[in-house]
């Protein structure tokens, strides 16, 4: 069956020419789009849908999300809300909670947030682990991601947990066993790997032990990188080709330059920065020396917990300098090139039919309108989902 979508007042594409298209339409078949253009010119299609002049976008790609996990952290934001600093300490505080759960409170967990999303117009979402820490607790976080999912990450080297002591492991042995062991058991229900090289967390030697090793088991890989301070994540990133360097608040010009010349997305989570009182990264600077740059919520119990990629658009736009065909972009089809996908982020023939229509007339009313809720109707795959 074929789906004509009529009478799209603004449909922005994403694609690679940034084209916009007023009184468009579109036809979908077999959940891909299979025709996009003027809708005088329209062709004949087994079922219709009136989009009333309303604005189409492409389905929201949000590539960095925290999603299995256990436990309420409202009391750590209220801290920081009251003058207290971030510091990336209390990730142990929900490996505790996550640890204790049983599986089905934990699919529980996922479940809702992905509807969340969804709803919000988010049609695919990266999913992490690292909230586990243990070599069983990795493995299942990553089955249960898996249920939501494709886009599954092992993230064993987010920070180095208490052991059976209550005293925090050796951070070399911990490394080792990520790089090891849990590496072994989590590779199979996982599709990237992921590091926190930061101050507290990894540094660049115990980064590379479990990227270099994640890679030689097949992982694609990805990098929490210069999130606190400047470091050597980003370069890290860089060099052994990871598809996304992950919040990059603080770069060097060695960072913007080497981000600007490479293969490596820069996805940036400004609801971190919102949810920590830190800095903005600063995405023009990123956007005028020529580096990909993408968005994500990094939707996480901690330090960001949003599942608005709406919200992410209108940040970006009113704290890091992006217009808002540039956030949105980021949003979208940079989102899938972090993901390494050509299939989604854009509305073009041959790609999925991940849409969304939104009751406004324009795609600046993300940003225009920061916190109303915008999402008319969120189609997947071609079929109308929320």
């Amino acid at each position: 069956m074929s789906l004509l979508i009529d009478s799209i007042g603004e449909l922005f594409t994403a694609d690679d020419e940034g084209t916009i298209h007023y009184d468009a339409a579109i036809v979908i078949e077999d959940g891909r789009i299979a025709w996009v253009g003027h809708r005088l010119n329209r062709p004949a299609a087994d079922e219709y849908f009136d989009a009333d002049n309303k604005a189409m976008i492409p389905g929201f790609v949000d590539s960095h999300a925290h999603l299995v996990f256990a436990g309420d952290r409202s009391g750590e934001f209220a801290a920081r809300m009251a003058g207290e600093p971030y510091t990336g300490g209390g990730i142990r505080t929900t490996v505790t909670a996550t640890r204790a759960a049983r599986d089905d409170r934990l699919r529980e967990t996922c479940a809702r947030l992905t509807a969340e999303m969804l709803r919000q117009g988010t049609t695919t979402v990266e999913i992490k682990s690292g909230y586990g820490l243990t070599v069983e607790d990795e493995a299942r976080s990553l089955r249960i991601a898996g249920e939501f999912t494709t886009e599954t990450t092992y993230l064993g080297a987010h920070t180095v947990p208490e052991g059976a002591d209550g005293a925090l492991m050796d951070a070399d042995e911990y490394t080792a066993l990520a790089a090891g062991p849990m590496l072994e058991a989590c590779a199979p229900h996982a599709k990237w790997a992921d590091v926190f090289c930061e101050r507290g967390a990894f540094d660049g030697d115990q980064a590379r032990a479990v990227l270099t090793a994640s890679a030689a088991a097949g992982l694609g890989l990805r990098v929490h990188a210069n999130q606190l301070t400047a470091g050597p994540g980003v370069r890290l990133a860089v060099e052994l080709g990871a598809a996304s360097a992950d919040h990059c608040t603080h770069l060097t010009d060695s960072d913007v330059d080497d981000l600007a010349n490479g293969g490596t997305v820069a996805t940036l989570l400004p609801g971190a920065e919102f949810s920590t009182r830190s800095p903005y990264p600063d995405a023009r600077r990123l956007l005028d020396a020529g580096a990909r740059v993408a968005l994500a919520t990094d939707c996480n119990p901690g330090s960001s917990y949003t599942s608005s990629m709406a919200f992410c658009i209108a940040l970006a736009v009113r704290e890091m300098r992006m217009t808002p065909a540039e956030a949105l972009e980021a949003a979208t089809a940079a989102g899938a090139d972090a993901l390494r996908r050509t299939d989604i982020g854009r509305i073009e023939v041959g790609a999925r039919a991940d849409l969304v229509l939104l009751d406004a007339p324009s795609h600046v009313h993300l940003a225009y309108r920061p916190g109303t809720p915008l999402i008319d109707t969120v189609f997947r795959a071609g079929t109308a989902v929320s």
